[in-house]
């Protein structure tokens, strides 16, 4: 218990000195640029300090469970008794690694769901948009893109494809979707993407794309296990964008029946 407790008080520090140039960039520009004292010292210094103790807890969270969980799933997945091969070798054929696949897509759409920072985003956009934007809508939308996104950077890592083909091909899409769907949406599609791969996400994605690129012979972790992340964050623009244009084109069917 004590050693927990010194790891904690730690990581706790180092999470205070990490974030302490915010809190004094805010300070000084509240007192020397807006000069005018800090509203509320003392809620903004309670908040701090729950600030800095959930993420100690949360960084401790991801060492102790998600990574270690990540991990572990992408060794039992590309194992080569659970994938039933003759030889006992690990393999390098893309088709032996269905269940990695709809694994990947699977923990990539769940964990997209329960990302803090999109249920705050996609509230926000539902309250300004007066409810023509779905919170829900916008939720799901994103975690398929995600999925879709996770399923493509598995295959990429299995196959050895470079991933500027990918990131090529996707933002051609994008850049041709962007040119037609609705303007209310673009810069909302655009933002998703950003606030996907944060806490949840990018633990469980890191690890699953660092493991499988270690046991998949002839793969590097260090140039095929990264890029998982940057899949997410493009392939949520994409199946946002088409949620955008279907909901349009829901809107101009029903308006036209109306008429």
């Amino acid at each position: 218990m004590s050693e927990w407790f010194e790891h904690f008080l730690r990581v706790f520090f180092e999470t205070v000195h990490n974030v302490m140039p915010i809190v004094v960039i805010i300070i000084c520009f509240q007192l020397l640029v807006i000069r005018k004292p800090l509203p509320h010292p003392g809620k903004a210094l309670l908040g701090f300090i729950n600030l800095m103790i959930g993420i100690t807890f949360f960084l401790d969270g991801l060492n102790i469970a998600l990574f270690p969980v990540g991990e572990l799933m992408a060794k039992q997945l590309s194992a080569p008794e659970f994938m039933n091969l003759p030889d006992g070798q690990a393999s390098s054929n893309w088709r032996d690694y269905g269940w990695f696949y709809l694994f990947g897509a699977c923990i990539g759409s769940a964990a997209t769901l329960a990302e803090p920072s999109l249920l705050a985003v996609a509230h926000k956009a539902e309250e300004i948009s007066g409810k023509t934007i779905s919170a829900w809508g916008l939720r799901i939308a994103v975690s398929l893109g995600v999925a879709l996104a996770i399923g493509l950077g598995i295959f990429r890592i299995v196959t050895g494809t470079p991933l500027n083909y990918f990131i090529a091909a996707a933002y051609t899409v994008v850049i041709i979707q962007t040119i037609f769907a609705p303007k209310l949406i673009i810069g909302l599609a655009y933002d998703v993407g950003g606030v996907t791969t944060s806490t949840v996400t990018v633990p469980i994605v890191t690890a699953l794309g660092l493991t499988l690129s270690s046991c998949v012979p002839g793969r590097n972790p260090l140039l095929d296990g990264f890029g998982l992340i940057s899949l997410a964050c493009l392939f949520p623009v994409i199946s946002v964008l088409c949620y955008a244009q279907l909901a349009s084109w829901r809107a101009k069917k029903r308006h036209s029946n109306h008429s």
